[in-house]
Order: C-alpha cells, then sequence, then structure tokens
C-alpha cells in the first residue's frame, strides 16, 4: 500500500472515531464545540504516558480516551445546565480553556509543539475505528440508544415517562468525550507531532459537520459523513486550487437537497425491508 493511500485511510479511520465522538451528544440534543478540546486532552495524556512511561501505546490510548471522559464529567454538571446556542457557547468556552492551558503547559511543549516517539499504523486505528463503530451501534440497540433518542426528541416527555433525563444527557456528552480523546490518541501516535493549534474550533465544527451530514437518525450517518469529508476533496484533488471550492458547493448541494442529513432510519429500515416486514404483518393481522 502506498504511502498517500495509508495516509488517506488513517485520516478517515481517525474522522470516523471523532465522528461518533460528536454522534453521542448530539443523539442526546446536545451541540458540543468543544470536542476538539477534548481529543486534545486524549492527545496529549496518551502521547505523555507513552513518552515518559513508556506505556504500550494502545493502553495510553484507552487511558487517555478516560482522561478526556473524567474531564468531561467534572465540567458536564455545570455546561449541561444550558440550552441550545448557550450549551454551544459554554462547550466551546471549554474547547478554548484546554487548548489555551495546553499552549502554557511547557512539560507538553507548550506552543512548540510536542513529539510522541510511539507509533501505530493504519491496522491498527482501523481496528479502534471498526470497535468504536460497533460500540456504538450496540449501545443504541440497548436501553441506552432508546432513552438517549427519547431524550433528544422531547426532553420534557422523556422526563414524565421516568427517565433520568439528566443522567443519560452527562452520559452521552462524557461518552462522546472519551471516544473523542482516543481519536486524538490514535491521531498523536501516528502522526508522531501533536500541537495545541491543531485542536482548535474549526476542527470541532468540522467534527459535528461529519454527523450533521451523514445524518443523525441512525448510527450509519456519521460513518457516512466523515467518509464523505474525508475522500471526496481527495477525489477532487485533480481540480487543484478549485477543488475546495467544488468540495463547498457539493456540500451545499448535498445538505439543500437531503437537510435530514444523507443516511435516515427509514432509509435503512427500506434497505434492510423492514417496512416490507411490517406491513405484511399488518396485514396478514
Amino acid at each position: 500500500m502506498s504511502g498517500y493511500l495509508e495516509g488517506i485511510l488513517v485520516l478517515l479511520a481517525v474522522n470516523v472515531v471523532f465522528a461518533y465522538g460528536a454522534f453521542l451528544p448530539v443523539a442526546a440534543g446536545q451541540l458540543n464545540l468543544g470536542l476538539a478540546g477534548f481529543a486534545a486532552i486524549g492527545a496529549y495524556a496518551s502521547a505523555y504516558l507513552s513518552n515518559t512511561y513508556a506505556i504500550d501505546p494502545i493502553l495510553a490510548i484507552l487511558l487517555g480516551g478516560i482522561a478526556a471522559g473524567a474531564v468531561a464529567l467534572i465540567v458536564a454538571v455545570p455546561v449541561l445546565r444550558t440550552r441550545g446556542i448557550y450549551l454551544a457557547l459554554a462547550t466551546f468556552a471549554v474547547g478554548q480553556i484546554v487548548q489555551a492551558a495546553l499552549l502554557n503547559l511547557e512539560v507538553v511543549g507548550g506552543a512548540a509543539g510536542y513529539p510522541v516517539t510511539a507509533f501505530i499504523r493504519l491496522p491498527t486505528i482501523a481496528a479502534f475505528a471498526a470497535g468504536v463503530v460497533v460500540l456504538v451501534a450496540l449501545l443504541f440497540a440497548t436501553r441506552f440508544g432508546i432513552a438517549v433518542t427519547a431524550v433528544h426528541d422531547d426532553e420534557r416527555v422523556a422526563d414524565l415517562m421516568g427517565l433520568n433525563t439528566r443522567a443519560f444527557q452527562v452520559a452521552a456528552f462524557t461518552l462522546g468525550s472519551v471516544i473523542a480523546g482516543i481519536g486524538g490518541g490514535l491521531y498523536a501516535h501516528h502522526f508522531s507531532f501533536i500541537e495545541a493549534q491543531y485542536f482548535n474550533i474549526g476542527l470541532s465544527i468540522t467534527i459535528v459537520l461529519y454527523v450533521l451530514l451523514g445524518g443523525t437518525q441512525t448510527v450509519l450517518g456519521p460513518l457516512l459523513g466523515a467518509a464523505v469529508f474525508t475522500l471526496l476533496p481527495e477525489l477532487l484533488r485533480g481540480s487543484a486550487n478549485w477543488r475546495y471550492v467544488h468540495f463547498a458547493a457539493a456540500v451545499i448541494i448535498l445538505m439543500a437537497l437531503r437537510p435530514q442529513g444523507l443516511l435516515t432510519a427509514a432509509q435503512i429500515r427500506r434497505l434492510l425491508g423492514l417496512d416490507r416486514a411490517a406491513l405484511s404483518r399488518e396485514r396478514a393481522a
């Protein structure tokens, strides 16, 4: 496999992990614009552990994700008291605080960046991405997924049904941050260098766009959204300096034609033949 192709596939796998980090809070009705901050925590924590204590990079990446989740759990209680645009602003502020703190932490290089000695290749990163997809799919096949969807659809009705809406929101926010932290660790241990400037608000917005473009109604939506955002600019590389103009135009057209996202729950049911099966049961009854 060429280095170029491997690099693209690595970016795709990392972006898929990031996308599911955004999907969990979005599925619970939260717009988290601090995802880049939690990805940075995972990247720097895992890099520091593997550099300083020679911890295996896979274990370091998992511990980095846990560190990001621990910070998310601490900030979730005050942050999730806000709603709507105020929640987005609060999470944006969290991301900015994390970035500013890392820029001033000399122990991890400060503004100069931080080299990462341990290195992982595509198979490990792809395995992590596949594991995240399977984990989220399994979560949404349980009571947790049903409850999170209910909270997203109507928080008041979910509360009246006896669901602890705050607990499910905190859980979705924290788990999403853990996944984002794992994505940051994967990025750090493949590209061998990290800097706080990379984990900015632009990255957070791009990650959220993966989910919105792919669709929030199904677990496969973030996977498709990340693939489009990662691969389409490469397919347009032949147009040289105009490729990002063409890419932006393509995204605008896609969102205009599919404001609910490229994949919806109804499409998945049709593809799997579930609608026909339900119709047949109704006719038999």
